[in-house]
C-alpha cells in the first residue's frame, strides 16, 4: 500500500492507528437462517431475564469428543522472557462426552461424562437432572437446535419420557446460534483453565480433571 501510494510504510501505519485500523486481522461470523429466529430468540431471553415462578431454568449442552491427550514429550516451563510450551504432537487415548446443566445465576454445573452422545446418554442425563432438583419445581431446558438435542428429543423413548415427566420443558435456540446457550461459555473455561495444558493418560484421568473441576464450580 505504501509503495502504491507513494509514502513510507511508517505514514501507512500511522494512519492506520489514528483510525483504529487493522487490516492484518480477520473475524469470523455467520447469520442465522432460521425462520423462526425472533420467537426462539425472545424465548430464550426471555427466560434468563424473567425466569417462570416455581420453576429452574437450565443451559443444557453436551461437550463431545473431548479428547484425552498425551503429549510426546514434556513441555518446558514458563521463565522471564519465554511463555510455556507444548508439544505439537501427541498420542490419543480415548475420547469422553461431558453433558451439563448450567445455572447461569449461580454460575454452578450439574455435569456428568459418558461414552458417547445419543439419545441413550441425553436421557440418562435427563433422569439425573430429575432426580437433582426438588420434584415441585418445573425445569426449563435451553438447548443448541443442533445435532444430539435437535435430533434426540424427537426419539420415541425420550418423547415417551418427556411426556411422563410433564415439569421438563425443552426451549432451543435458533440454528447458528450456539452463543445464546451460556454453558458453551462455561465449557470454553473448562478447556481453557484444566484441559488444553493438561496431559491425560487415559480417558479415566481425562474424567477425573473435569469431575474435579465440576467440584471446584460448585463452590
Amino acid at each position: 500500500m505504501a509503495a502504491a501510494q507513494g509514502v513510507s510504510p511508517a505514514t501507512v501505519q500511522r494512519i492506520w492507528d489514528a483510525h483504529g485500523l487493522e487490516p492484518h486481522r480477520t473475524g469470523n461470523f455467520k447469520l442465522s437462517r432460521d425462520k423462526r429466529f425472533v420467537e426462539k430468540l425472545t424465548d430464550v431471553v426471555g427466560l434468563y431475564l424473567n425466569p417462570p415462578d416455581k420453576a429452574l431454568v437450565r443451559c443444557v449442552d453436551e461437550k463431545s469428543q473431548m479428547q484425552a491427550l498425551d503429549r510426546a514429550q514434556p513441555g518446558l516451563p514458563m521463565k522471564k522472557g519465554r511463555c510455556g510450551t507444548m508439544t505439537q504432537d501427541y498420542k490419543r487415548h480415548g475420547t469422553t462426552t461431558l453433558f451439563a446443566a448450567l445455572n447461569v445465576l449461580e454460575g454452578t454445573v450439574v455435569g456428568e461424562c459418558m461414552p458417547r452422545h445419543r439419545h441413550q446418554e441425553f436421557l440418562r442425563f435427563l433422569r439425573r437432572l430429575d432426580h437433582e432438583f426438588p420434584p415441585d419445581l418445573d425445569l426449563h431446558l435451553i438447548l443448541d437446535n443442533y445435532g444430539t438435542h435437535k435430533g434426540t428429543h424427537k426419539h420415541p423413548k425420550v418423547k415417551n419420557w418427556l411426556a411422563k415427566h410433564r415439569r421438563f420443558q425443552l426451549h432451543f435456540t435458533p440454528t447458528s446460534s450456539s452463543w445464546l446457550n451460556l454453558v458453551e461459555r462455561w465449557f470454553g473455561k473448562l478447556t481453557d483453565k484444566r484441559i488444553r495444558r493438561g496431559t491425560f493418560f487415559s480417558v479415566k484421568e481425562l474424567r477425573r480433571a473435569i469431575e474435579e473441576y465440576l467440584l471446584e464450580t460448585a463452590h
